[in-house]
């Protein structure tokens, strides 16, 4: 089973996709990661990926699909792939349809995370991540242990984004509703689009999108 996360900066796409890859053996498809992963990958993608990036251009659509074609085309994982930051804008969307029409598959489900902003900028911005495994924290609703030691993994290494402010994360959610939420209207009309409260307690939206996926 296919899906893409969609929602704000904030709304705990990445939380959910850890979640959804350790209980039901999905992977999880990060743009970011996997434009990291090629650039040093040495293939001909790879290749094409760290020219442009070394160049300061930005990666086209083209090379993302690309990248996201040579992992649908490998081998496939038992519980499906999570999109998580792509598409972005309609054109995105419609270039990922014809990617897997073409490779025979689809997107099973689509799921908003919805949030209320002036809820989102307070959450965001007393957020922090474990430097090793990515874990979530919040100086009021999941403070860093006591101990100083990460509850997944141990770490003892935590940061914060640098753009983790209310000035940057409302110039990002004003990114995010331009470019990406006419994505919620286009997924609507297609039939398949699903929405959860991102605000709710995280083992509550798990228990949300595990019932949209049943």
């Amino acid at each position: 089973m296919n899906i893409i996360l969609l929602g704000p900066p904030g709304a705990g796409k990445g939380t959910q996709a850890r979640r959804l890859v350790d209980e039901r053996n999905m992977v999880q498809l990060s743009t970011g990661d996997m434009l990291r992963e090629a650039r040093t990958s040495g293939t001909e993608m790879g290749l094409k990926v760290a020219q442009v990036m070394d160049n300061g251009h930005l990666v086209t659509d083209e090379i993302v699909i690309g990248l996201i074609r040579e992992r649908l085309t490998g081998a496939q994982p038992e519980g499906g792939y999570i999109f998580d930051g792509f598409p972005r804008t309609l054109a995105q969307a419609d270039a990922l349809g014809e990617l897997m029409a073409d490779v025979g598959q689809s997107i099973a489900r689509v799921i908003e995370m919805s949030v209320d902003d002036d809820v989102l900028v307070a959450r965001v911005t007393g957020r922090s991540t474990c430097g090793d495994c990515g874990e979530v924290y919040h100086d009021v609703t999941r403070p860093i242990p006591a101990d100083g030691a990460c509850v997944k993994c141990g770490g003892r290494t935590f940061k914060r984004r640098a753009d983790d402010n209310e000035a940057s994360l409302r110039t990002r959610l004003m990114a995010y509703y331009k470019q990406t939420s006419p994505l919620i209207g286009y997924f609507h009309a297609k039939g398949n689009l699903s929405t959860v409260d991102g605000l709710a307690e995280i083992d509550t939206v798990a228990a949300c999108i595990a019932e949209l996926l049943a």
